[in-house]
């Protein structure tokens, strides 16, 4: 049984400093689901310009058949370190496999891009942040605005000042519900913030299956330490595994929009989320 295209693995993500090149073979390494390397929040200005070189590089040589999805963060393209480092992939050789995009506020934004990835004839992906105001009133329209995206990511740290409160789990469970809905209507894995205290690693935990819980396919790590727990929480049971090979099987096997499975009718938008599952398993070996 082959993944439907799209459907991978997203536990767990980390970042890595463009300016620190060295650490990205160490990432890929980790055990993580993806690794980004990091451009916007993480380098200072005066470093912008050394840090793009140097992350572009990273992606000159053939990527591993590793299983571990490669990204790159960009600034915001409504600023000139953003215009500059689209720019850069735009008149690259071997642009990086998929970028996130950070900030977002509309649609547009995501449209420009794509537009122009498809004019530089680039097969580059897109991953949005959905982390502003704007862009929490228009996640709907931002997660169609694009058929290369392939995941929206709450970034809570920027979200919760816009919106005037602290981080908690309960002041922002509207804005991750809303970017949730989004995602799902749109067919888009979603993933959450990180967990910022390394020392409390249950509360990463529990954070981590509230997160599950509420639809999110993975969350973000700060440290090689917190990635274990992450893919542990967000790895399905094998009785939900075999669940969905079954489905799966049943869906290609009687080529209908419906299928009858154990007295209970599943329609084919949840397959999305059985393909997910089964990306995940085979990421595992299990």
């Amino acid at each position: 049984m082959t993944n439907k295209p799209g459907a991978r693995s997203r536990r767990s993500f980390i970042f890595v400093p463009g300016l620190r090149p060295e650490m990205y073979p160490k990432a890929l390494k980790s055990g993580v689901d993806m690794v980004c390397v990091e451009l916007e929040d993480g380098i200072a200005p005066k470093d912008k310009e050394e840090a793009r070189r140097k992350a572009l590089a990273l992606f000159e040589a053939p990527p591993a058949d590793d299983n571990v999805e490669k990204i790159l963060r960009i600034n915001s393209v409504r600023e000139r370190f953003g215009i500059e480092d689209l720019s850069a992939i735009l008149n690259s050789k071997s642009p990086p496999p998929a970028i996130m995009m950070p900030k977002v506020r509309t649609a547009d934004e995501v449209v420009l891009v794509d537009q122009l990835l498809g004019e530089a004839q680039h097969l580059t992906r897109i991953h949005v942040i959905i982390e502003t105001n704007e862009g929490l009133e228009a996640a709907h329209e931002i997660a169609r605005a694009s058929t290369r995206i392939d995941a929206l990511f709450f970034g809570a740290i920027d979200m919760a000042p816009e919106l005037r409160c602290d981080l908690s789990w309960e002041n922002l469970l509207y804005a991750r519900s809303r970017v949730v809905h989004a995602a799902a209507s749109a067919g888009l894995d979603v993933i959450d913030v990180p967990h910022l205290d390394l020392d409390d690693m249950e509360g990463m935990r529990i954070a981590a299956e509230q997160a599950r819980a509420l639809g999110f396919a993975g969350k973000g790590s700060i440290h090689p330490k917190q990635i274990p727990i992450l893919n542990e929480v967000f790895t399905p049971s094998p009785e939900k595994i075999a669940r969905a090979r079954r489905v799966i099987a049943e869906f290609e096997a009687a080529d209908t929009g419906l299928v009858v499975i154990d007295g209970k009718l599943i329609e084919k938008p949840a397959l999305r989320e059985m393909y997910r599952i089964v990306a995940i398993a085979d990421r595992m070996g299990l």
